[in-house]
């Protein structure tokens, strides 16, 4: 078989090289398109489903929240395994689903499911959908470097700037913000003005939500023109809520801060996040969506923060923590120096024991037209471009030359030995 392949490949070499050129073409597209990372992605085909109830503890949020989810997720098509979690004020339920569903396809049908689900839960809780991610998403971390706000102020700037601008960058899912304290209006209510006014802390809390909105109206006519009433209600500083009316005392307004103190402060943290030891910090963890390019997507990140910068306060800076660029770009430099280095063996072995500069051409085509075909087949069952699978790729160039070298001689010898064998005065 191979004996006949051979001898047909050597009739029709022009064939034999034009398959050979196509084969190049197309690996070359190939290397493009293929999704490179530095990290194989062996997690789960699975879709998270995250649900919070502020203040309830493990044993309600599982009877209340988990268990229902669970139980109505079951029988969603094509899905292996459904896990739940629970713990202090959230629910975390993960439904695991065959290797070859479309995560997106997977993502429809459990919000499909939710839209019914949702109903079993108690009032005001709704259960939302994770990022369209994998457990190797986190491919970029930073932080601000500003000297001169405090944490509240960079991580007001982080949630209302900063991660809204990245987000707009392809391939990316979520932009996870860290660190700092997360601004609101604190009410620190006195229980004996509460029992002198006969109010209760519900009446507080109706008459500041009610207090905290614009409310709309009709068309006003006056002198053939119209104008448009509207009231202006939301709170813009601390004053505001301290006005909001209450109740009314003997004719008298009994106002939020007749029965409470209103300050600016931080929402309660689990956690600090330090930098190097050197203090806390607020910064951000890009994650990359399902299936993209990581080295793509990080070096769009990289394009858009720069315009982001420009839009920052005065003494503001971003700081990189990490960046799997560097490794990616390792791994790329790795195999390319590889190739080079066996390309320029290969030369010299060659020549130099054969003296014979068409055998080592005939090797050297075969190592990019090889790798082009690895991509192919990446590109064919699904897979990255990572350090484990250019790992195996430098190692199968060494493999190639090998065998290029080792046909070549051996060529060389039987060839010599017919030269040998023929008659001395009968022509080659």
């Amino acid at each position: 078989m191979v004996h006949k392949l051979i001898e047909l490949s050597l009739r029709n070499r022009y064939v034999v090289l034009v398959i050979a050129l196509g084969l190049f073409v197309w690996g070359i597209l190939a290397v493009k398109q293929n999704p490179v990372d530095a990290i194989p992605d062996l997690s789960e085909n699975q879709v998270i489903v995250f649900t919070e109830w502020i203040g309830r503890s493990p044993q309600i949020i599982e009877d209340q929240v988990t268990y229902p989810l669970v139980s109505n997720l079951q029988g969603i098509p094509k899905v292996k395994n459904i896990r739940g979690t629970s713990m202090f004020g959230m629910s975390f339920v993960y439904v695991v689903f065959e290797d070859n569903v479309d995560i997106y396809w997977a993502r429809t049908r459990v919000l499909e499911r939710l839209n019914y689900a949702q109903r079993l839960l108690p009032p005001g809780i709704t259960p939302a959908l994770g990022p369209d991610g994998t457990g190797v998403g986190h491919i970029f971390w930073y932080h601000l470097n500003a000297p001169k706000m405090d944490l509240g102020e960079q991580r007001a700037l982080q949630d209302w700037y900063v991660k809204f601008a990245l987000q707009t960058v392809p391939g990316v899912a979520e932009v996870a913000s860290f660190g700092g304290f997360e601004k609101q209006y604190q009410l620190v209510v006195d229980p004996v003005k509460l029992q002198y006014y006969n109010l209760s802390l519900m009446d507080i809390i109706t008459k500041v939500k009610a207090g905290n909105s614009d409310v709309g109206g009709r068309k006003f006519e006056m002198s053939d023109r119209a104008y448009i009433i509207r009231g202006l209600g939301y709170i813009k500083n601390k004053e505001d809520i301290e006005s909001i009316a209450l109740a009314n005392n003997g004719g008298i307004p009994v106002r939020v801060r007749d029965v409470a103190t209103v300050q600016m402060g931080g929402d309660l943290r689990l956690g600090i996040f330090d930098a190097n030891g050197q203090g806390e910090v607020v910064g951000g963890i890009v994650v990359m969506r399902y299936g993209e390019n990581a080295d793509k997507v990080i070096n769009a990140v990289k394009t858009k923060m720069t315009d982001v910068q420009k839009g920052l306060p005065a003494g503001v800076t971003f700081k990189i923590d990490y960046d799997r660029s560097d490794l990616i770009e390792a791994a790329i430099g790795n195999i390319k120096d590889k190739l080079i280095e066996e390309i320029s063996i290969v030369c010299i072995i060659v020549i130099l024991f054969l003296l014979h500069w068409r055998s080592a051409m005939s090797i050297i085509i075969q190592i990019p037209i090889t790798i082009g075909i690895s991509f192919i087949l990446l590109n064919a069952f699904g897979l990255s471009s990572n350090i484990m699978s250019l790992t195996g790729v430098a190692l199968a160039i060494g493999v190639i030359v090998d065998n290029g070298i080792i046909m070549s001689e051996n060529a060389h010898r039987h060839l010599s030995e017919w030269q040998n064998s023929q008659p001395p005065n009968q022509s080659i």
